[in-house]
């Protein structure tokens, strides 16, 4: 009988990612997608663990943000909401396996990933109490109730997420008012939900 994967062993499993394909028609008039010439990132689990380590104390990051920071980095359209939702659940109960299993308080910080508007994770480690505790453990204040709890203010608290150096993209890019790569057209890529 085969055991069961752990979560760091799901979070080591890149199975063949990431990859940038042609958005399926269903998709177009979804997440900011338009036409069917865009392109859609399928990222890693590794990626997106990645990007959540870049978020430092006292700061946070949203699911869309981290989306946008990958689709940018791949130069891609849109990064897939779906598997980016999964794979920063396995990323957070893949920390927590670990600082359980080894002890190290060296972990991905999970819990400064939010939902796009500013929630409190329910599939995270803990439900939403151990992300409220260790938000307001690092600053933040937590308002709501239940479901509904967002951290205060979140929006000053976004910390950017800056591409790896080794997926720059070659030659200069342009950058808007909001700091984010411009297209060819000059507009910034918006965020997508």
């Amino acid at each position: 009988m085969k055991s069961k994967k752990s979560w760091r062993e799901k979070r080591s499993d890149q199975k063949d990612l990431p990859k940038v394909v042609a958005v399926p028609a269903s998709m177009v008039g979804r997440w900011g997608i338009t036409s069917l010439e865009e392109t859609l990132l399928i990222p890693s689990p590794e990626e997106v663990d990645q990007m959540m380590k870049r978020v430092p104390e006292g700061s946070v990051t949203t699911l869309p943000e981290i989306r946008a920071a990958l689709a940018e980095e791949h130069q891609a359209s849109v990064c897939c909401p779906l598997t980016t939702g999964i794979f920063a659940v396995i990323a957070a109960q893949a920390a927590e396996e670990e600082a359980r299993e080894t002890g190290s308080e060296e972990i991905t910080p999970w819990w400064r990933t939010l939902q796009g508007d500013g929630r409190l994770h329910p599939k995270f480690p803990g439900v939403l109490e151990l992300q409220a505790a260790r938000l307001e453990a690092e600053g933040h204040q937590i308002i709501g109730r239940g479901s509904a709890r967002r951290v205060d203010a979140w929006e000053r608290h976004l910390a950017p997420l800056l591409p790896t150096p080794l997926a720059k993209p070659k030659g200069k890019a342009k950058r808007g008012r909001s700091g984010r790569n411009q297209g060819s057209e000059g507009a910034s890529r918006p965020l997508t939900k």
